[in-house]
């Protein structure tokens, strides 16, 4: 199975992006926490070369807390300020806020110095498409500036978004590298919604799935679907297609219907907290 996407306006996106960055003091990197190093665009070390930067490991909810705890660990060990993030849950921002007050405070500190008080910070929210952007400006704003939806490619345009006097944000579209040099990284992207399901066969990601839930949470299988395990993927995807109905008629089993429960109940956390990848 080989995922790629890169749809013509992410070329335009990332160009706008570069045009940009003259003006951004901060760049704030969202990752799905589930899978970070797939869902870290290579090209945004090149964009924000020279610039603060920030790593919020997003939807963190939903991934593994074992594994969420790893890779705070390997961001403090790489010097990059890190923080979990549920973007959905607005009291989780006020240690955001703490973060960027100290990653700047030696520059306001000069900035007081010689006489410039209450300069905001400018922010640019990069990641890949449907990993929260959109959902975490409208929180920390606490209103509805931005669309959201449960699909990659909602934000087509920048827009500036003002949360008070010390910082500004500019929230870009979702944008994915031309080439995922490693196949298990189209799968992941596939499997956490940041390519389009247009694109992929949905029964095959399906047995993907069951695949990497048998090597690291195979409880899973068992305990949500009455599945033993140890069945083969594609015996395991006949057991949720008739656990969960997905029948044609006869009584055959729907690959298609049954594999977009599967990766629904995964994307949703129904499964439970579950990560594709450690560090």
């Amino acid at each position: 199975m080989n995922v790629q996407w890169y749809p013509g306006h992410m070329t335009k996106a990332k160009r706008m992006m570069q045009s940009d960055i003259k003006l951004i003091d901060l760049v704030i990197e969202l990752l799905d926490a589930r899978a970070p190093l797939s869902s870290q665009n290579p090209d945004i070390d090149e964009l924000a070369k020279g610039k603060a930067r920030l790593v919020l490991l997003n939807k963190s909810d939903l991934a593994d807390p074992g594994a969420n705890d790893a890779w705070l660990g390997y961001f403090k060990e790489k010097n990059m300020p890190a923080l979990l993030l549920d973007s959905r849950n607005r009291g989780g921002f006020e240690p955001i806020r703490g973060m960027i007050a100290e990653i700047f405070r030696e520059k306001t500190e000069r900035d007081r110095k010689r006489g410039i008080i209450n300069r905001p910070v400018r922010a640019m929210i990069v990641g890949i498409p449907n990993v929260g952007k959109s959902t975490f400006i409208n929180s920390l704003s606490r209103r509805a500036s931005t669309k959201t939806g449960n699909k990659p490619g909602v934000t087509k345009g920048k827009q500036w978004i003002k949360l008070d006097r010390s910082i500004e944000l500019l929230d870009t579209p979702g944008i994915l590298w031309p080439k995922f040099e490693n196949r298990d990284t189209g799968i992941n992207l596939a499997i956490i919604g940041s390519v389009s399901d247009e694109i992929v066969d949905g029964a095959e990601l399906a047995l993907k799935l069951i695949e990497k839930l048998k090597a690291a949470y195979p409880q899973t299988i068992s305990m949500r679907f009455e599945i033993d395990e140890d069945d083969d993927a594609l015996h395991i995807l006949d057991g949720i297609a008739l656990k969960r109905g997905c029948l044609k008629k006869g009584g055959a089993p729907d690959y298609d219907k049954a594999a977009k429960c599967l990766i629904d109940e995964y994307r949703s956390g129904r499964l439970g907290r579950i990560s594709l990848e450690r560090p």
